[in-house]
């Protein structure tokens, strides 16, 4: 038996009572919470851990719900872009020509960036090389939702992305008997549909099937851009999500990722369906547009945040996007009461684990829960002084405040370093990978600016 004390700290427990305990304890006993609050010395082991807070805040980890781990290693290829060109021209022809081992490499990459930004649970958004991306997250501690980019309808698509229905949905079921519930429970596995421009109909009512049959979620990206809107409509005759509504794919375990250009009719299907969202502010403002976030929420959807993929968004950092997420639609709606920092903080945390159907184990600090949190330093000029502990982590904090973070009970970065992963040797192989696969995917890169090359 193992246990680790936190003790005499700020406690953000996110439960359903929102409670926050100043001077408080945290009590781990293997993988899970014992206590939490004020602790009884006598129930704990005379070999505990004991980590002394001095009024550090532990908080629940942070959940991102959309992850494209395989474009880590394409940061920065598709800037000031629109998004068919990012699709089609840059990160398709990216990620079609990445091995398991390139997709490997760029997921651990990924993973440094998430750790240290307070992430201990993510949700992939659809990798090719799921395998690879697999044994990324076990060697990182973390705790994911895994799924395959599946398309069957060809056109734009690169040649090795070119499949059948069959093979599309085969293939989900192969890496959903390998992976679903390995590396001690932290891994899950999905069924993804990438976009409606590519998927045909039968596969997006047989991907749902079997997510039902297999009780897990179906992550895809909805209502983008306006192009979509109309594709749908000129070859569907409805929009994206009236005619997902039509094929009957609606329900709570759908991950709608983007949902920005939405009606007010379809916003009520959501709420209708308990359909779950995922909000990705930086990448929504770069080349999407502004969801309608709070008029969700005020009907009663779960929206969760998410960061998106580095060519889109170019930091992984949850940190960043809790403070864009209440900046944003303070100034969409000319409104500074809308999403006050509480109710970021659970978009983050609780309403993450809820739209990742994992609410019963993880996205709040309580007793018999997984023990997923992060200690946070506050001791910063960017940050002192703090007089609302809440107030201060969404509008104040940054990912350098971030200094432990623990998953499933065990330690993944201590005291600023991150313990399961040899961060130095990663981060010697990314340059050189990256500008590999570019090369190989025959990406041109134009400059505004003259380049020379001195040596």
């Amino acid at each position: 038996m193992r246990q680790v004390w936190l003790k005499n700290g700020w406690i953000l427990t996110m439960d359903g009572e929102r409670r926050v305990f100043q001077n408080g304890d945290v009590l781990i006993e293997n993988d899970r919470i014992k206590a939490i609050g004020a602790v009884d010395p006598s129930e704990v082991r005379a070999d505990a851990e004991v980590v002394e807070l001095n009024g550090k805040t532990v908080m629940p980890g942070l959940i991102n719900t959309h992850v494209h781990t395989m474009q880590q290693l394409g940061r920065g290829i598709a800037d000031d872009v629109d998004l068919l060109t990012w699709l089609y021209k840059r990160v398709f022809p990216y990620e079609s020509c990445m091995t398991e081992e390139e997709a490997y490499l760029s997921a651990l990459a990924c993973s440094l960036e998430l750790i240290r930004s307070g992430v201990t649970t993510f949700a992939e958004a659809g990798g090719k090389e799921v395998n690879g991306i697999a044994r990324a997250v076990q060697e990182a501690g973390i705790r994911a939702v895994l799924c395959r980019a599946t398309m069957d309808m060809p056109e734009g698509l690169p040649e090795p992305w070119r499949e059948s229905t069959e093979h599309s949905l085969a293939v989900q079921e192969e890496l959903f008997e390998r992976w679903h519930g390995q590396a001690d429970g932290r891994l899950r596995v999905w069924f993804g549909l990438r976009t409606i421009f590519n998927c045909s109909d039968e596969l997006i009512v047989r991907t749902k099937e079997l997510a039902d049959r297999h009780g897990v979620g179906i992550h895809m990206h909805v209502a983008e851009i306006p192009e979509e809107i109309r594709f749908v409509e000129e070859q569907r005759g409805r929009t994206t999500v009236e005619h997902l509504a039509h094929l009957g794919v609606l329900g709570p375990n759908m991950l709608a990722v983007h949902t920005v250009w939405m009606t007010d009719r379809e916003i009520d299907l959501f709420r209708l369906h308990d359909v779950k969202v995922s909000h990705n502010p930086a990448a929504a403002m770069r080349v999407l547009g502004f969801a309608r976030i709070p008029e969700m929420l005020e009907r009663g959807i779960t929206v969760s945040i998410a960061t998106d993929g580095a060519p889109c968004n170019n930091r992984m950092d949850m940190i960043d996007e809790m403070l864009l997420t209440a900046l944003i639609h303070k100034g969409r709606t000319l409104t500074p009461t809308k999403l006050p920092a509480v109710q970021v903080l659970e978009m983050a945390t609780v309403n993450g684990a809820h739209c990742l159907g994992w609410a019963d184990e993880i996205g709040s600090l309580e007793v018999g829960k997984k023990a997923d949190l992060i200690i946070i330093n506050p001791r910063s000029a960017g940050v002192l002084p703090v007089h609302d502990p809440v107030s201060t982590l969404v509008y104040a904090m940054h990912s350098s405040n971030v200094e432990s973070s623990m998953c499933n009970g065990q330690w993944i970065m201590k005291d600023c370093r991150i313990v399961t992963l040899d961060e130095d040797a990663i981060l010697d192989r990314v340059q050189d990978t990256a500008r590999a696969i570019v090369q190989r995917a025959g990406i041109e890169l134009p400059h505004p600016y003259p380049v020379t090359k001195v040596r």
